[in-house]
């Protein structure tokens, strides 16, 4: 459970970066326009992406619903979390929060379970309510905390400022059409498959993302110019898959939204510092 719960924390963070980067500026036009770029054009791989790094830097706040999907084909199970997420940016600061707050296993009645997580620039919080545990991962410096979007591209390439070349480099992109698109496979059932971009990275061989993931999928809703899923598959053949639903874009978010205290009965903190070769570097 706790790996599984580590890796919880960085492809739901990782999902975010993906969300901002992905033509998350609400209301631009131009960027709108290159995700609704010509399907049959071999650059609009390209536009896509470059507009995935020039608008990142454009968010000042994010809050929506998320919904994820852990899935082991081979056990043939799947657990189903849904939640609520919040991104702010203050000056050259910026905060994390995801509270998971139900849970669905398999067949089972869909039940109350929480799980937080809270990203402050220098500390990631967990904080399991269920066995009444906190744990506390150190990623950076206090006097250099990075934000959420650099956060995430050190656990999903495909997020924050990653140079297209760099990208190509790592994996194999294509832009899947419409008419090759299953209609299961989009992210809303009231849509059709040509209301959504669907970017596919296939991993290459030689990358240093191979121990990680076999393929990574995008899909972004070409009205809203917002991504509306991801799905990662691992080496393992573990299935991530996120959704991101009812998104409000750079409205006021109070700061004691990202404040916590740990409740009371739960254990000591579970504190677990920056690397030795992080600190070096």
């Amino acid at each position: 459970m706790e790996k599984n719960g580590t890796m919880i924390s960085k492809m739901l963070i990782a999902a975010f970066g993906a969300l901002a980067s992905a033509c998350l500026a609400y209301g631009y036009t131009e960027t709108a326009a290159a995700c609704r770029s010509n399907e049959g054009d071999a650059n609009s791989v390209e536009a896509v992406l470059r507009q995935l790094k020039q608008t990142t830097e454009k968010l000042q706040s994010y809050q929506g619903q998320v919904e994820y999907l852990f899935s082991q084909p081979l056990l043939e199970s799947k657990t189903l979390q849904k939640g609520v997420l919040y991104y702010a940016k203050y000056g050259n600061k910026s905060k994390l929060r995801i509270n998971l707050e139900t849970l669905k296993q398999d067949d089972e009645k869909e039940q109350k379970y929480a799980e937080h997580f809270i990203f402050d620039g220098v500390w990631l919080t967990r904080l399991d309510y269920q066995i009444k545990s906190v744990e506390r991962h150190q990623l950076a410096e206090p006097n250099e905390p990075v934000d959420a979007f650099e956060l995430a591209s050190r656990n999903l390439p495909i997020i924050g400022f990653t140079k297209v070349e760099e990208l190509q480099n790592h994996f194999e992109i294509t832009l899947v059409e419409a008419k090759d698109e299953k209609r299961e496979a989009v992210p809303s059932a009231e849509k059709d498959t040509a209301e959504f971009v669907h970017l596919h990275f296939r991993t290459r061989p030689d990358s240093t993302y191979k121990d990680d993931y076999t393929s990574i999928d995008l899909w972004i809703d070409r009205n809203l110019g917002l991504p509306a899923k991801v799905v990662a598959v691992s080496t393992e053949d573990d299935v991530y898959e996120i959704k991101l639903l009812k998104p409000a874009v750079n409205k006021e978010i109070d700061r004691k939204t990202f404040e916590f205290e740990i409740p009371k009965g739960f254990g000591e903190p579970r504190v677990v510092p920056l690397p030795k070769e992080s600190k070096e570097r």
